[in-house]
């Protein structure tokens, strides 16, 4: 028996096996969840489809646009059908984005496209897609909601930018959720990942020199890896967090205690 048999979760946010979204996976599957994860876009589903092949339990694969109110609608119709009286137990938002040409220069010349863009999908998409799953954890009698997010939320990370206020957006949404959803024994709560080998990272200029710094200058001489990242998440959705929430968990070898 896994930590979490028996429970049902949906992951959002796996592209391809570097993603810290396909570590959970993988990590919830070796427990004994059954997984509901999404794809962007129909081209994106082969290659989700591929990787799946890889888990002991068959994933349902479900389509899902968050910036795209028609996607949600059907999403939810379609989760709804798969989960049935059961519902869910744990969601997984791991989904970010910002225009490339936002993460590179100065933050003070974000335009006000990329601004909205980055603050829609980073932050806005964790309350949305909490409030469209609120039914099915309340057939589940409760569960548990967790995101992904920096350090670059409450530092400056040079060519971070954008990303880091939404990032900032993102944590202070999840302490506003745990407080509205805590009566329905639902908790929210965030993983800070420290500096990892994904293709987010390497849309980031300067994210291998992240990566050298903390194996040189954390408590723990150690890079994190997807999988570490995955254990963390485990116990979020397990019952032995079954009163944390409102917080934001720190993978990353201690680096975030530092002061340089």
């Amino acid at each position: 028996m896994g930590l979490l048999s028996g429970k049902r979760a949906v992951v959002v946010g796996v592209a391809n096996k570097r993603s810290i979204a396909w570590g959970i996976a993988k990590a919830f599957d070796r427990e004994g969840a059954s997984l509901l994860m999404t794809y962007q876009i129909e081209r994106f589903r082969e290659n989700l489809a591929t990787l799946a092949t890889e888990l002991t339990q068959v994933p349902e694969l479900l389509p899902l646009d968050v910036a795209d109110s028609e996607s949600l609608a059907h999403f939810v119709a379609a989760l709804d059908q798969v989960t049935g009286e059961h519902g869910i137990d744990i969601f997984v938002h791991s989904i970010a984005n910002a225009n490339r040409e936002d993460l590179e220069g100065r933050f003070v010349d974000t335009s006000r496209d990329g601004f909205l863009h980055a603050l829609e999908v980073s932050a806005f998409s964790l309350p949305l897609l909490t409030r469209a799953l609120l039914p099915a954890f309340e057939r589940a009698g409760g569960g548990s909601v967790m995101t992904m997010t920096y350090r670059g939320s409450e530092r400056v990370m040079p060519n971070y930018n954008v990303m880091g206020v939404a990032k900032a957006a993102l944590e202070s949404s999840v302490r506003y959720l745990a407080y509205d959803l805590g009566r329905e024994r639902i908790r929210v709560n965030a993983i800070s990942a420290g500096p990892v080998k994904t293709l987010a990272m390497s849309a980031v200029k300067g994210g291998s020199q992240a990566l050298h710094s903390v194996s040189e200058r954390s408590p723990i001489p150690e890079n994190i890896s997807t999988d570490d990242i995955g254990n963390a998440a485990v116990f979020l959705g397990s019952d032995w967090s079954r009163l944390v929430t409102g917080q934001v968990l720190f993978v990353d070898s201690g680096s975030h205690i530092m002061g340089y």
